[in-house]
């Protein structure tokens, strides 16, 4: 492993630390770690190979506190993590050979469509309400789409998931983010065998990002099972919104980037 020079490491760790603690409750730590990891120099490929490997540590601290606490039980996510985990494989395969300018253009409206639920809905996602569809086809139809998209290209992941359980499954806010966190995990560690396998992980970053991450986990989702709905909802249209414009800030050709420049 190569020696990194003492500021690069505080850096890395703080990323990683802060990136957990957001991802653990409401997703979107992407939003800090890739533009940390492309600061680097790391070709595009390495910036997602290693933006997995360290954001697997912080998705299982999440994983487990959570399910210690009974706000998830991993014998019922058994469909969910088989079919997360092949959607993933599938999308991290693609995303080696394939341009992602396609989802660029879909996701901010996603995103948006996202925070305007959790903004809007005052009382959606504070008890349990009555399921919409079954479970089994919920995780084949998500685990494959939502598993493929976080190994194909990734941001608003967390936030996708969180909408799905809540609207479809009517699953309360807290139940959702930690299901999230199952799910999350097992797409990360897929697409990390596959980035892995193909040499693409600069482990001596994902590390030290890892330690933070670990850390970082624990404290968000700590806190997220302490205050609830009042904390996850407006970080869920937070995130939801920052990625949105993220997205649409990096990518110029964007229809709602060209849309705002001509208006302004």
């Amino acid at each position: 492993m190569e020696t990194l020079p003492l500021d690069l490491l505080a850096l890395l760790f703080a990323v990683g630390l802060a990136g957990g603690f957001v991802d653990s409750i409401a997703g979107g730590g992407g939003l800090l770690s890739v533009p940390a990891l492309m600061a680097t120099g790391l070709n595009p490929v390495q910036v997602l190979a290693t933006n997995k490997a360290q954001a697997v540590f912080g998705s299982f601290t999440a994983t487990l506190n959570y399910a210690r606490k009974g706000h998830v039980r991993l014998a019922d996510m058994k469909l969910a993590i088989a079919f997360t985990f092949i959607g993933s494989a599938v999308g991290t395969i693609l995303v080696q050979v394939l341009d992602a300018d396609l989802m660029t253009q879909i996701i901010p409206f996603l995103l948006i469509g996202a925070a305007a639920y959790f903004l809007f809905g005052p009382r959606i996602g504070d008890i349990d309400r009555h399921h919409l569809i079954e479970t089994t086809p919920f995780y084949l139809i998500f685990g494959l789409s939502l598993g493929f998209y976080d190994g194909f290209f990734g941001p608003g992941t967390g936030s996708f998931w969180a909408l799905a359980f809540v609207a479809l499954l009517g699953f309360n806010m807290l139940k959702a983010t930690a299901h999230t966190k199952v799910v999350n995990f097992t797409s990360n560690f897929a697409s990390l065998l596959f980035f892995a396998f193909a040499g693409h992980v600069v482990w001596s970053y994902a590390l030290v990002m890892a330690v933070g991450q670990l850390i970082g986990a624990r404290l968000g989702s700590s806190l997220a099972m302490t205050h609830g709905t009042k904390l996850i909802r407006p970080l869920l249209v937070v995130v939801s919104l920052a990625m949105t414009t993220k997205v649409m800030w990096d990518d110029p050709d964007n229809v709602i980037h060209r849309l705002l420049i001509d208006l302004f």
